[in-house]
């Protein structure tokens, strides 16, 4: 019983106690009848036929009686129901976003509208204290960036200056790479912060795809070399209207990770699909496992293998957050990473969608 829709169970209670009222009344009638008849001299068939078509009546009257109420009580579980669907349609566009829309409210003041504001002000404290985490990360990575970059600086002197014994010059090289991961992981932050508020700044022009990804394979041939790996292009006459920033920081991320954690050959290739421009990162590594294909882009999100290669699981929830601030969506397949692009006219649809 207890699987049943509220609105089938509300219905087959109504229908319950309209069978238990008519089954009293029918009793309470039949011996009202009954001790009627017995007060009056009739033959015993003419008060058996009395009763009899009385039962009959009963037995007909009954099942409709019973049916009417059902569709009656079916209606009417939909219409005390009907505040409840809406809240759900809502519920189902809601976000945490500041000024965001809340759930519709009856205008009854019953226990629905009453479980409405408490919803409402449960969404209200919670986007409140997301606000709170965004702004902190925002605030913190950038404040991060300065002193992480005089860090770097330093060291890099102390480098230059030479004198050092070979275990403190291995320690200076290692401490200006882990600068290096907190200076990325404070800019991967802030692109994130900045994604989540709605205004991840992007200014698109007109780029050639050739051009867009030899840089990219040209600023990671020299630490690919050192792998024994090869980044190969694969590009057409193509134009991608994007920002050149964006577009590098993404398919650089793609390109780290497959360095990190694919195999052989890394390919970067560019072409027309579905009204845009793909650009795709494959290399021929067996790709992402089933413990990390299901949440890839999402924040942190990092396979059990991927944990003692370096990285912060930030890079591909960068590249869809960037996909997405141009009107694109980024997928994946197989061993290949996908960022979609649409054209000039869809991203402008795509970029005042986003300001409203």
């Amino acid at each position: 019983m207890s699987r049943l829709p509220i609105r089938l169970r509300l219905t087959l209670a109504f229908a319950a106690a309209t069978l238990f009222v008519l089954a009293a009344a029918g009793a309470f009638v039949y011996v009202e009848v009954e001790d009627e008849l017995g007060e009056q001299v009739l033959a015993p068939d003419d008060r058996d036929d009395v009763l009899g078509g009385l039962i009959t009546t009963f037995a007909v009257a009954s099942p409709v009686a019973v049916l009417v109420a059902s569709l009656l009580g079916y209606a009417l579980a939909g219409a005390a129901l009907r505040p409840v669907e809406a809240m759900r349609a809502r519920a189902a566009g809601v976000s945490l976003a500041p000024g965001g829309e809340r759930l519709p409210l009856p205008a009854a003041r019953d226990e629905i509208r009453r479980l409405g504001e408490t919803l409402n002000e449960m969404l209200d404290r919670l986007s409140r204290s997301f606000e709170r985490e965004r702004r902190f990360v925002a605030d913190a990575s950038h404040e991060l960036r300065t002193p992480v970059a005089v860090l770097k600086t330093e060291l890099e002197g102390a480098l230059r200056a030479g004198g050092h014994a070979p275990e403190v010059r291995v320690a200076l090289v290692a401490a200006v790479e882990e600068c290096d991961h907190l200076a990325q992981l404070a800019e991967d932050l802030l692109v994130l912060a900045r994604a989540g508020e709605g205004r991840l700044p992007v200014r698109p022009e007109p780029l050639a795809v050739a051009a867009l990804l030899d840089g990219v394979r040209d600023r990671f041939s020299d630490r690919a070399g050192q792998h024994g790996r090869d980044i190969r292009v694969a590009a057409g006459d193509l134009t991608v209207t994007a920002d050149p920033l964006r577009m590098r920081q993404a398919l650089g991320n793609l390109v780290d990770n497959a360095l990190r954690h694919g195999a052989g050959a890394i390919t970067l290739a560019g072409r027309p699909a579905d009204g845009g421009v793909a650009l795709e990162v494959s290399d021929e590594g067996p790709g992402f496992g089933n413990d990390i294909a299901g949440r890839a882009f999402e924040r942190f999100a990092r396979g059990d293998a991927a944990r003692t290669r370096g990285g912060s699981g930030l890079g591909l929830a960068i590249v869809r957050a960037i996909a997405e601030a141009h009107g694109g969506r980024a997928s994946l397949e197989g061993a290949a990473v996908r960022l979609w692009l649409p054209s000039q006219g869809r991203l402008s649809e795509a970029r005042e969608d986003a300001v409203s």
